[in-house]
Formats: C-alpha cells, structure tokens, sequence
C-alpha cells in the first residue's frame, strides 16, 4: 500500500509538461518494444528468420521519441543508449534508395 502511495504523490507532483514528455517517452518505448513482437510475428509466418521494413521504421520512431524525452529529462543514459538511431536511419535509407531503384524503368529497347 505504501508503495501505491508514493506512486500517487508522484503523479500529483507531475506538471502537465512532465506528463506530456513521460507520455512521449512511453509511447516510444511501446513502438521500439514493438518491433520485437513484429519481427517474432513474421518470422512465424514465414517459417525463417527475417526482418520486415516495418521493424525499422518502429525502431526509428521509437528510439526518436525516447532520444526526445531523455534530452528533455537531462538524462545522459537514455541519451547516449539511443546510438542505435544512427543505424535505423541508415537501413531506411538503403530500404528507399532500393525502392527508388526498383521504381526506375529500364531504357526501352531500340527501334530497328
């Protein structure tokens, strides 16, 4: 019972501010556990191993929204664990650069 105590002062202590930034954070740290259970999904259903685009763009967003919250809240651990956003970004490109070059037409033959 104590421990529910403390937990309702903390939130009565909490500005409209902090609770709109711990509701980022959450929501990020949702679509970055997310990921997981959509990466788990698939590999089911494709009976291998894979990693869908999808995975990626989850990984981005959430770890966007914790990097967001952690300089918000001054915390250099949440800060610095959000290296990872450099790679999401990476894959993503490659995933639309691939695109881009998939979309592009082949030179059409050459009348005789």
């Amino acid at each position: 019972m104590e421990m529910l105590s403390k937990l309702s002062g903390w939130w009565a202590g909490q500005s409209a501010v902090d609770l709109m930034w711990l509701s980022v954070g959450i929501t990020g740290q949702l679509l970055f556990s997310a990921r997981w259970i959509l990466q788990w999904l698939a590999s089911e259903k494709t009976k291998k191993s894979i990693v869908p685009q999808t995975f990626w763009y989850l990984s981005f967003l959430g770890s966007l929204l914790v990097l967001a919250y952690g300089i918000y809240k001054a915390e250099p651990v949440i800060i610095a664990g959000q290296f990872g956003l450099i790679v999401y970004a990476r894959n993503l490109f490659f995933i639309r650069r691939d695109r881009q070059m998939m979309a592009v037409p082949a030179d059409p033959p050459a009348a005789a």
